[in-house]
Order: C-alpha cells, then sequence, then structure tokens
C-alpha cells in the first residue's frame, strides 16, 4: 500500500503545472521541453485544457520529431522558436490577448504504457497598461495614469531566445515562470488511480488464470484415465 501511494505522488509530481504571467500584445513562451539524448526525436503535440490519456485537448499544433506538422496548427500565433533537435518544444503565442488566458498542456509521445511526459501549464494575461501622452500647456496628470514607453521587465524568470526552425518575427519577452505543485487535483488523482490498477490487477488475474489451469492438470493427469483400474488390482464379480 505504501509503494502503491509512493508511485501516485511520484506521477503527481511529474505533471507539476506551471504558471506563466504575461500581457496584452506580448508574444509569450510557455515552456516544454524533454530529454532527446535518451528519447530521441519523438511526437509532441500542444492543446487547451487538461490534458487526456491520448492525444491533446483542443490541438493548437503537433510535431512529427522534426518539424511542425502544417495541418496541425490551429493559428499562425502559435510557434516553436525552440530548437527542436535539442528537445525544446516550447509554444510561443504571438500577441496573446486577455482572451488567451488559461490552461494549456504540452505532451510528449514516449515509447511505452504510461510513459507520456505530460506538461500543464496555466497562462494568465494582464490588461497592459495604457500609454498616457503628458499634456503641452504643463499640467500634470493624475496618480492614476500610468506613463510606459517600454514593455514591463518582469522580477524573475527563464529568458526565451527565438531560434530553430520555427522562428519567425515577432517581440520577445521576459517571463516569470513559477513551478507551482498541483493541489487537490481529482483529475490526476483519478488518472493516476486507473494506471495503476491496470498495471497491478492485470498481471495477477493472468496469473491466477495459469495458476488454475495448472491446478487442474495435475488433480487429472492425461496419462491416466478415471474409469482405468491401477495395474495388479483384482476384480472380483459375483455371479448370480
Amino acid at each position: 500500500m505504501k509503494i502503491l501511494v509512493l508511485l501516485l505522488v511520484l506521477l503527481t509530481v511529474s505533471e507539476c503545472e506551471k504558471n506563466v504571467t504575461g500581457r496584452t500584445g506580448q508574444s509569450i513562451t510557455l515552456p516544454c521541453k524533454y530529454d532527446i539524448k535518451i528519447n530521441g526525436p519523438t511526437e509532441v503535440c500542444w492543446g487547451r485544457g487538461p490534458l487526456p490519456s491520448s492525444g491533446c485537448t483542443n490541438q493548437l499544433l503537433a510535431t512529427d520529431g522534426h518539424k511542425v506538422i502544417k495541418e496541425s496548427r490551429a493559428s499562425s500565433r502559435y510557434q516553436l522558436q525552440g530548437r527542436l533537435d535539442e528537445g525544446d518544444v516550447s509554444l510561443t503565442i504571438m500577441n496573446v490577448t486577455e482572451e488567451d488566458t488559461g490552461l494549456y498542456g504540452c505532451k510528449v509521445e514516449i515509447v511505452g504504457w504510461f510513459n507520456d511526459e505530460k506538461h500543464p501549464v496555466h497562462l494568465t494575461v494582464n490588461r497592459a497598461p495604457r500609454l498616457i501622452s503628458t499634456p503641452s500647456s504643463g499640467t500634470t496628470s493624475s496618480s492614476s495614469d500610468i506613463h510606459q514607453t517600454t514593455a514591463a521587465t518582469p522580477t524573475s524568470g527563464d529568458f526565451m531566445v527565438p531560434t530553430g526552425s520555427d522562428v519567425t518575427d515577432g517581440n520577445n519577452t521576459d517571463l516569470v515562470i513559477t513551478p507551482v505543485q498541483q493541489e487537490n487535483s481529482l483529475h490526476f488523482f483519478i488518472g493516476n488511480t486507473l494506471r495503476f490498477s491496470f498495471i497491478i490487477f492485470i498481471p495477477l488475474l493472468v496469473s491466477a488464470l495459469f495458476y488454475r489451469v495448472w491446478r487442474s492438470n495435475l488433480r487429472f493427469p492425461t496419462n491416466t484415465r478415471p474409469d482405468q483400474p491401477e495395474e495388479g488390482m483384482m476384480i472380483l464379480c459375483e455371479e448370480e
């Protein structure tokens, strides 16, 4: 029981959700990487919403391991600007709006049962402050007015550099990326429980069937008939 609980915890950690924050009009990158040296080039898909057991919900784009599949791209705003040959499949959304706020998911297809890597990312897009021009008459603006000449610099995070085969022109920005452990996620708990149910109970069921067949073979040997008398046994018949 302790081993099962530990494995469930490990699966939950592997699906740790990340938070990314940006402002309207920026190009925001949602991180997703995998170890290409171990797994080799593999298929990846990006979707919007919780990641299902197969494929991606509301798919935005997908790769064949080497390049983006053109037919899979939902919009030209979705780009992979990282090095695909190094396992960087981070998704860049160009010119984001407040409607882009929500949960996104990156799924890396790994060969084998239940080996797929899932990278959920929650994006929050805030409205950018308005640009207020200074009046020529010399009057000062109110304290609520915000004078913005350059894009805001985030306090911390990863600096995303656009390189690779899927690079397009755009304004890149530093992002605040904070790993957040997903708490009380019924969705992930149920999914992980079903996975381990298949892993543990199916082998037990197969073993039980083999054991029952083996016991049946011991009970009725093939070389002895049930109605055949043993050698050396005398059968006495009384004549009427």
